[in-house]
């Protein structure tokens, strides 16, 4: 049997809780191999002419880019990517890692082209770290599809996000705990995710989810009725005014129609030194997460750049 090394930066950042994990070998290639430890860069920069463009990329299986793209209609001088991962999902193993760096004044859209599935485990983990740099007067919007972890997923996910002067980044993570359709509601084995945020100025904040899954998750003060959790995050450590822009996008989450029990629930709070907002919702199905999300998109937007959201399918 293969014997495991950390691989992909996971060493010595293990989350509490995966340290077993790390260690139990593999029957297929080690953790990180190739196939397993693919490598995701992308760099944006504004020319002269003011239009953004993807200047720089470098992708290793399993990850593929279709390239850069301007076809924004509401901001036409932004530029777009589209990350796809041909394999079907992340596996035991497979240790994921990218970057995006937005230069001085470009502006960047980067999605995926579907959701990400992390694939059910029975040995080790999958984990995906992302480092993003935005240079100042730039603005990067990371808006990938939802993550669905199957029955026994164990998945570590990071995010580091440094940020220039006058620069921002909307950031959405949608995470569903099981093929809901299959009824694997909850039967994940583990995750954690987090997000960390820092400046010229020091550190703004942080925020981290853990969760072990089981039917405990159905309880009052955790998932309750819902199914699905989405935090949305507008980091704008130098916007005048995110008293205002809370108060806003905490309107875009509210059920329009009053209902007592309606598909969603959700609320928007100002992040750690006035350095932007977190939206955090819950829903039924995923569907009903993105759609507020979609809303909370074209708010922050309008505030931050002047143009709302494109007419668009996805959110």
């Amino acid at each position: 049997m293969a014997t495991t090394t950390p691989a992909g930066g996971d060493e010595g950042r293990t989350p509490p809780g995966f340290e077993a994990y790390a260690a139990e070998s593999l029957a297929q290639s080690p953790a990180g191999a190739v196939g397993k430890g693919g490598e995701l860069d992308l760099r944006f920069s504004r020319g002269s002419d003011g239009q953004s463009r993807l200047v720089y990329d470098r992708a290793t299986v399993p990850f593929h880019l279709t390239g850069g793209l301007a076809h924004d209609e509401a901001l036409p001088e932004i530029a777009s990517a589209y990350v796809q991962d041909p394999t079907g999902g992340i596996a035991q193993g497979d240790r994921y890692e990218a970057s995006i760096e937005v230069e001085a004044d470009a502006r960047a859209h980067v999605s995926t082209g579907s959701a990400t599935k992390v694939l059910r485990m029975e040995r080790n983990y999958g984990s995906s770290h992302l480092s993003i740099r935005v240079d100042d007067g730039g603005y990067l919007e990371y808006l990938p599809d939802p993550t669905i972890l199957h029955r026994d997923a164990r998945f570590w996910q990071s995010i580091e996000i440094d940020l220039g002067r006058d620069s921002a980044v909307l950031l959405a993570d949608v995470v569903v705990p099981g093929r809901l359709a299959r009824d694997e509601a909850f039967a994940f084995d583990r995750l954690h995710a987090s997000v960390e945020a820092r400046s010229s100025e020091g550190e703004l904040f942080a925020d981290a989810l853990a969760l072990d899954g089981g039917d405990h998750l159905r309880g009052p003060g955790l998932f309750g009725e819902f199914r699905v959790l989405g935090t949305f995050y507008v980091v704008a450590p130098d916007h005048d005014d995110v008293e205002t822009l809370a108060d806003d996008l905490h309107a875009c989450v509210q059920d329009d129609d009053g209902a007592e029990e309606p598909p969603a629930v959700g609320g928007a709070s100002v992040l750690p030194r006035e350095s932007g907002v977190a939206v955090r919702v819950l829903g039924d199905r995923s569907s009903d997460v993105t759609d507020r999300f979609a809303r909370v998109w074209d708010r922050a937007r309008r505030e931050l750049v002047g143009a709302g959201a494109p007419d668009t399918r996805k959110f």
